[in-house]
C-alpha cells in the first residue's frame, strides 16, 4: 500500500528547521508561509517545536478571516506555547515568543498580563541567545514598545 502525501509536507520535509527562517515568517509571513513553516516544525525533532507551532498559529489568527476560527484558531496555539513555558519557564526564546504574540494580541484575549516581565527575560538573556535569535530580537525589537525601553 502506497501514501501519498501531499506536495507541500514532502517539500517542507525536506528541509530542515532553521530559526532564521522561522523568526522571518513571525516577521511578515502569510498564512501560506506559516503553513509551510508549520510543516518543517511538524517534520523537527526540535524539542520546543509545539511552542514554535503555537506562535505560528497565534500569528495566523491574526491573518484568516471569521471571528469564530481566529478565536480557535489563536486558542489552539496558546495552548501549545503556554504548555511548554509551563514546563520550561526560564526559556527566554519561548518567552521571546509570547511577548510578541502578547504585544499584537488584541485586549479581548486578555492575553498580555506576562509582557513586561517576558521583556526582562528577554532583556536578561539576550547575550545568550543564538546569533539567529539575538538577530530577531533587536529586529523586532524596532516595533516593540516593551523592548525599546530596554538598553541592549
Amino acid at each position: 500500500m502506497f501514501l501519498i502525501l501531499p506536495a507541500v509536507y514532502m517539500h517542507a520535509n525536506a528541509q530542515q528547521f532553521d530559526k532564521a527562517s522561522y523568526y522571518e515568517v513571525m516577521r511578515n509571513g502569510s498564512i501560506e508561509a506559516i503553513d509551510q513553516q508549520s510543516m518543517i516544525l511538524l517534520a523537527s525533532s526540535d524539542e520546543n517545536k509545539d511552542a514554535y507551532t503555537g506562535a505560528l498559529l497565534m500569528k495566523k489568527a491574526g491573518l484568516i478571516k471569521g471571528a469564530s476560527k481566529k478565536l480557535n484558531v489563536f486558542k489552539e496555539g496558546s495552548k501549545k506555547l503556554e504548555a511548554r513555558i509551563e514546563k520550561e519557564n526560564k526559556n527566554a526564546e519561548l518567552r521571546f515568543l509570547r511577548l510578541m504574540i502578547q504585544e499584537h494580541a488584541p485586549g479581548i484575549l486578555n492575553y498580555r498580563s506576562d509582557i513586561n516581565a517576558d521583556a526582562r527575560i528577554v532583556h536578561n538573556s539576550f547575550k545568550n541567545f543564538p546569533p539567529a535569535v539575538q538577530a530577531a530580537v533587536l529586529d523586532y525589537r524596532k516595533q516593540s514598545n516593551t523592548l525599546q525601553q530596554l538598553n541592549f
